[in-house]
C-alpha cells in the first residue's frame, strides 16, 4: 500500500512544471501595460503576412492589409485555444489517480490556455477600438471546437501539435526580429511564446501515450481524422480571406476593381494557409514525430491532401 509507483516520463512532466512557473505572466501587468495599438505600426511581419507579394497595393495599404490579417490573427488563435484548452481537460483526467506530475502539468497548461483566450479576445476589442468598423469574423468557437473534438484524440493532439509548433516559429524566425512592428503586438506573442515552449513537450508526451493506445487499424482512421480537420481548417481560411478582403475593399479609401479584389482574395488566402498550415505542417520536428507514429502510405495520404490547398 505504500509502494511509489514511478511512472516513465515523469521526470518530463515535472521539467514543464518547473518552466511553466518560472515563465508565469500576467496580461494587464506584462503585456498590455496600459498600452494601445498604434495603426502606424505593421502588426504581422512580411514572412507572415506576404504583403509584399500584393504589389497593386501602396505602402500604407499593405500596412493596413498586414494590421487585418493581425486582427485575424488574435481571432484565429483565440479561436483554435477553445478546442485545445477542452482536449487537454479531457486527456488530463486520465492522470488523476496515475502521474500527479503529469495531472499538475496538464491543469497548468489548461490554465494557461484560458488565460490565452482571455489576452486575444482583449486584444481583438483593443485592434477593434482602433481600426475602422465593419471587420467580421463570423466563426463559432464553441461549434468548431464541437467539431475537433468529435474526431479522433489522435487527430486533435497532432493538430494541437502542429499549432504550438508552428506558434514557436512565427515568433522565433518573424516577429521577433522583425523591428517595425508594433511593440504591443510583439510583446503579445512573446508572451504567448513563452508557454507554448512548453505546451509543445507536453503535447508530444500524450501524443506517445495515447499513440500506443492504438490498433493500427484505429491509427489508420485517425490519419483520415487529421487530414479532415486540416480541410476544415482550410475552409475557415478560406471564408475569413474573402471577408478581410472584403473589409480591405470598403475602408481602404479608393476604389477597387473586381480583378483586384479576386486576385487579393487568393493572396491573403495563401498568406493564412502559410500561416495557419504549412508553417506547421514543414517544421522540421512537426515531421519527425509524424513519422515516427504513420506509416509511409498514410504520410503519403496527408501529403497528397496538403497539395491540394497550394
Amino acid at each position: 500500500m505504500n509502494m511509489m509507483v514511478r511512472f516513465p516520463d515523469t521526470d518530463k512532466y515535472a521539467r514543464t512544471i518547473k518552466a511553466s512557473k518560472a515563465v508565469h505572466w500576467d496580461i494587464e501587468t506584462d503585456v498590455i501595460r496600459g498600452r494601445t495599438f498604434d495603426l502606424s505600426k505593421k502588426y504581422l511581419p512580411d514572412g507572415l503576412s506576404l504583403v509584399p507579394e500584393m504589389t497593386t497595393l501602396s505602402d500604407a495599404e499593405r500596412r493596413l492589409a498586414g494590421q487585418i490579417q493581425g486582427r485575424t490573427y488574435a481571432n484565429i488563435f483565440g479561436l483554435v485555444e477553445r478546442f485545445i484548452t477542452a482536449k487537454l481537460l479531457e486527456v488530463g483526467r486520465e492522470h488523476s489517480l496515475g502521474d500527479q506530475n503529469a495531472l499538475e502539468a496538464l491543469v497548468r497548461f489548461s490554465d494557461e490556455e484560458l488565460k490565452h483566450q482571455t489576452l486575444f479576445r482583449r486584444i481583438e476589442a483593443m485592434m477593434g477600438a482602433v481600426m475602422p468598423a465593419g471587420y467580421r469574423f463570423d466563426v463559432d468557437p464553441d461549434r468548431v471546437a464541437r467539431a475537433v473534438l468529435s474526431k479522433s484524440t489522435w487527430a486533435v493532439l497532432m493538430l494541437t501539435l502542429h499549432i504550438e509548433l508552428f506558434v514557436q516559429n512565427h515568433y522565433r524566425q518573424s516577429i521577433d526580429p522583425d523591428a517595425d512592428l508594433s511593440e504591443l503586438f510583439k510583446d503579445v506573442f512573446l508572451y504567448h511564446w513563452k508557454d507554448e515552449c512548453q505546451h509543445v513537450v507536453l503535447d508530444e508526451l500524450e501524443l506517445k501515450r495515447h499513440d500506443a493506445t492504438l490498433s493500427p487499424e484505429q491509427r489508420n482512421a485517425a490519419v483520415d481524422d487529421f487530414i479532415a480537420l486540416v480541410a476544415a481548417v482550410d475552409g475557415i481560411l478560406q471564408m475569413q480571406a474573402k471577408a478581410d478582403v472584403a473589409y480591405f475593399v470598403a475602408i481602404c479609401g479608393r476604389t477597387v476593381q473586381t480583378e483586384e479584389s479576386d486576385r487579393l482574395t487568393a493572396q491573403f488566402l495563401k498568406a493564412y494557409r502559410w500561416q495557419y498550415i504549412f508553417s506547421g505542417a514543414t517544421h522540421p520536428r512537426f515531421q519527425t514525430i509524424l513519422k515516427g507514429f504513420i506509416t509511409e502510405p498514410q504520410l503519403h495520404r496527408i501529403g497528397a491532401a496538403l497539395a491540394t490547398l497550394r
